[in-house]
């Protein structure tokens, strides 16, 4: 006869099941674990296509070198000077330098999905911080899609717009009529050609991109010899923004292409701000540095595409840190090279100077064009991966479930249309420089998350954090959120409150909305590591009479019939440690 064993069987609050987790390999997401919704009943998907070069380094260099580069190097060193417009680099990539680290421990740590920092902020933090994030990460993707076409048209207007100054004659080439309305007709078309190319798929974007990647690189490499070839000559400036009532300043109509000289250098060293010629809003270094910092946004590009990558913890840390530091020593180049050779004059009013003092003016003018177009469509299908998977997670109820729905190649066709809905709302801001603020302080929250998802996974010490990426510590994390709050506030202390406020406004809306995840909390991880340390902290020898708390086992057959004895127990626990359990009877083999 077998014996019977007792077995104490203790519960507290809350049970797990402990055999299904036992059973799971270590090394699974939390969607993979025994129980979860999607383990073992997610759908068939297609093959991943995209390797670390087209996937991920072609699309971040593309979505970099965009406005800044083209458009944006001259006004940031006639504004700012040289010593500070390097400094605004060097800040500028220490914070996406700390974020990237923070990017390539977390994609590096497990398995990802689409969505890019949504996926990984989301599954690091739980759904409120996740899903509030990756709102603000969606809008933060629509708002630079459409800073992009508009700095297209600008770059469209500058050669082939009329003068909207009447005594300025146009040249032959000058045949498309200027103002507000033609130019946000102007970016609905570009736009609406985005949407068709974001319509086909990833895929096919990725090979239009390489081509467009060819041609920047043979443009900027075209515009590094034009320093050194190009002879010494004036520049007709454009006309400037002029007020309502007609008047302003009398600005100078031309500036000079001096080539290298330490008179022009030593011109340019310094700061010298002044009214920006299309706005005509006086800039300042808070200004100059939105308006800078959005070439640097697109490190989260090749995240973006996490679901479209071949092997994503694999491509994403080195296709990253790749176009990183490769942006980074063009950039610096850049702006040495035009302090040295540029009229501060010419910097300051004219934003297409790369054109003119080219060896042949229409290469940088299919620069610009091809990599403004490319950046824009990037983060039209950014954001409409991000709306997908905030959709697939049933976060906001019935209100994205629209967006869930693909094509038979699975490309988010709804999530794309949406996205291209809110970009077109966007342009009716009419200026580049006008959203520059917006979208900087969006991006800065969102990468000030990402490194608040590493920092807190650290600090919890939790045991499914193992990234094989490993040139990141939690000082890396404290910096870049440090950085990157301080930038928002400088930029814009208003914009960057609203925006805290309203994703606050989010995670409250996503907690109260309650939705069922098996993402775990980080708050949890959080907790137990902080009770464990208080606990370990607790010295026998120092208990004091005065300081006594009862620790109670109450052992019963069954609770709902011993809810008075359970309920007299717990009034007078006064605080101390309170442990239901009861007997089992059984053989311990079994």
């Amino acid at each position: 006869m077998t014996e019977r064993t007792p077995l104490l069987n203790y519960r507290l609050v809350a049970s797990v099941n402990e055999s299904e987790l036992r059973s799971a390999p270590a090394s699974l997401a939390p969607e993979e674990l025994p129980g979860s919704p999607r383990h073992g009943s997610s759908p068939q998907r297609q093959p991943k296509k995209l390797s670390v070069f087209f996937g991920v380094v072609v699309p971040t260099l593309l979505s970099m070198f965009s406005v800044v580069v083209f458009l944006r190097i001259g006004f940031v060193v006639g504004q700012a000077g040289l010593y500070q417009a390097i400094l605004m680099f060097v800040v500028a990539y220490f914070i996406i330098s700390m974020t990237v680290l923070s990017v390539c421990a977390i994609s590096t740590n497990g398995a990802l999905d689409a969505g890019g920092a949504y996926y990984m902020i989301s599954r690091a933090l739980g759904p409120e911080f996740g899903g509030s994030i990756g709102i603000m990460f969606f809008f933060a993707n629509v708002c630079g899609s459409a800073l992009f076409v508009l700095g297209l048209v600008e770059a469209i207007m500058g050669t082939f717009g009329i003068p909207e100054d009447p005594t300025v004659a146009p040249s032959p080439h000058q045949v498309l009529p200027s103002g507000y309305w033609w130019s946000l007709l102007y970016g609905t078309g570009i736009l609406l050609l985005c949407l068709i190319v974001c319509l086909v798929g990833a895929h096919i974007y990725a090979k239009a991109t390489f081509v467009i990647f060819l041609v920047v690189i043979s443009v900027l490499i075209m515009i590094f010899i034009s320093f050194f070839v190009v002879k010494p000559k004036p520049v007709t400036l454009p006309s400037p923004f002029k007020p309502s009532n007609g008047t302003g300043p009398v600005y100078p109509t031309t500036a000079n292409f001096t080539g290298f000289k330490l008179e022009t250098l030593m011109g340019n060293l310094y700061a010298g701000y002044v009214e920006d010629y299309t706005t005509g809003k006086m800039m300042s270094f808070a200004t100059v540095f939105a308006v800078m910092f959005n070439g640097c946004t697109g490190i989260m590009t090749g995240s973006n595409m996490s679901g479209d990558l071949k092997n994503p913890s694999f491509s994403i840390p080195r296709g990253t840190i790749t176009a990183v530091i490769f942006t980074y020593i063009i950039y610096n180049l850049l702006c040495v090279m035009v302090a040295c050779s540029c009229d501060r004059v010419l910097l300051q009013r004219d934003y297409s100077f790369l054109r003119d003092i080219n060896i042949w003016e229409p290469l940088v003018i299919v620069g610009v064009y091809s990599s403004t177009i490319s950046a824009s469509m990037s983060n039209l299908i950014g954001a409409s991966r991000i709306l997908y998977a905030l959709a697939k997670d049933d976060l906001f109820g019935k209100v994205l479930c629209l967006a869930k729905k693909t094509s038979r190649s699975g490309n988010p066709w709804i999530a794309v249309l949406m996205s291209w809905f809110l970009v077109q709302l966007v342009l009716f801001a009419g200026k580049l420089n006008t959203i520059a603020s917006i979208v900087t302080i969006f991006f800065l929250l969102v990468y000030a998350a990402v490194d608040l998802a590493c920092l807190a996974l650290e600090w919890a010490s939790a045991p499914n954090f193992r990234p094989t990426f490993r040139y990141f510590t939690w000082h890396t994390c404290i910096l870049g959120i440090v950085g990157c709050a301080i930038m928002m506030f400088l930029i814009n202390a208003i914009y960057a409150s609203a925006s805290i406020a309203f994703m606050l406004l989010l995670l409250l809306l996503i907690h109260y909305l309650s939705p069922t995840s098996s993402w775990g909390y980080i708050s949890q991880a959080l907790i137990f590591h902080q009770v464990r340390k208080y606990l370990l902290m607790l010295d026998v020898r120092k208990d004091h009479i005065k300081f006594w708390r009862p620790q109670i086992l109450l052992m019963v057959s069954n609770p709902r019939s011993s809810v008075g004895l359970i309920t007299f127990i717990n009034d007078i626990k006064k605080s101390g440690l309170y442990v239901l359990g009861h007997v089992q009877l059984g053989d311990l083999s079994k």
